[in-house]
């Protein structure tokens, strides 16, 4: 029982910081100014490591597909394969999980845990405090523009690593041999369907919104001094992953 009533505290609490947080911004000079610098910090910064999982993600995707298929005990024999389906293989499981999910749950360990202990520090050096005595929405003036720079920047992120994805795979195609890069994009193309599409976008979002609100949630209600800042970014990193899982379990029994 204890545990059910705290989930339901949490539940309550989380809603009714985001109702603070949704409003209006009072100071909107300081909230574009805050926007564009939290686009860089969550996009641009996010740039390199999400290049280089995508590039070895799919590389890696197409060689274990392509010998798991064609290797003794596949599906069909290896003279007869139609190695049009590895690209087939590939690009669905890009757009349906590899780029949305996997981009995602690296972003929660470096944007989630970066935003859950800017925020913390914030909280437990009495920075929000000060905003709060000045007037101002404190869980607003702090938190909307990094959520709403995650909806902008993240899905950006997660286009750009479906790309990579299948470059990453066409390069594995070139280098090894096993396939040609030609039969790879028509194995690619021909499979494409345009609900894989829309779901990866679907996911980008709430995946987005995901990172940026609980790592907001976890850093704005941080008690405590530096270890507790830390205890805070890991428990955000946590959460975030948990509930990411979750909802992409729900979001492809919805619409698959």
């Amino acid at each position: 029982m204890a545990s059910r009533a705290q989930l339901f505290s949490e539940v309550g609490k989380f809603v009714l910081f985001m109702q603070r947080v949704m409003k209006r911004p009072t100071r909107g000079r300081m909230f574009w100014r805050s926007l564009v610098y939290e686009m860089n910090l969550i996009g641009v910064d996010s740039l390199v490591i999400v290049v280089l999982i995508s590039l070895f993600t799919g590389a890696v995707s197409t060689i274990q597909t392509a010998v798991q298929l064609t290797a003794e005990g596949g599906i069909l024999p290896p003279d007869i394969f139609p190695m049009e389906v590895v690209g087939s293989v590939v690009g669905n499981g890009s757009l349906l999980e590899f780029a949305p999910t996997i981009t995602c749950l690296v972003l929660a360990g470096k944007v989630g845990a970066n935003i859950a202990s800017e925020i913390g520090n914030m909280k437990v050096t009495e920075q929000i405090d000060a905003y709060e005595v000045m007037g101002i929405n404190a869980a607003n003036f702090v938190s909307l523009p990094k959520i709403i720079a995650g909806l902008i920047m993240i899905p950006c992120l997660i286009i750009l690593a479906n790309f990579l994805l299948l470059y990453g795979g066409a390069i594995a195609c070139k280098i090894t041999g096993m396939l040609t890069v030609d039969e790879f994009v028509t194995g690619i193309r021909s499979s494409f369907t345009p609900l894989y599409l829309r779901l990866m976008l679907i996911k980008s979002f709430a995946f987005a919104f995901i990172i940026t609100a609980l790592a907001c949630f976890e850093g704005y209600f941080t008690e405590g001094g530096a270890l507790e800042v830390g205890e805070a970014g890991t428990r955000a990193v946590t959460r975030i992953c948990v509930f990411i899982l979750f909802f992409d379990l729900i979001i492809a029994q919805l619409f698959l």
